[in-house]
């Protein structure tokens, strides 16, 4: 079963934490971050978990079926 990432791309502060941690699934936009990917598998968890987690904003969300695990 695969991850997705929703992300509040308005409200992006832009720090770019979430680069440094997984450059495979996000970069910069302009002043703001997006990701690259929107779904992903449970081998890149820990990498967009982590991502999720730093975001300062708290803009980062993570679902699996639906239901919102960060």
């Amino acid at each position: 079963m695969s991850y997705k990432i929703e992300q509040d791309h308005e409200n992006c502060i832009g720090c770019g934490a979430c680069v440094a941690i997984c450059p495979k699934f996000w970069k910069m936009d302009g002043a703001k971050a997006k990701p690259i990917k929107t779904e992903f598998e449970d081998k890149d968890l820990k990498c967009n978990k982590g991502a999720a987690e730093s975001c300062p904003a708290n803009v980062i969300h993570i679902f699996k079926d639906k239901k919102k695990i960060v």
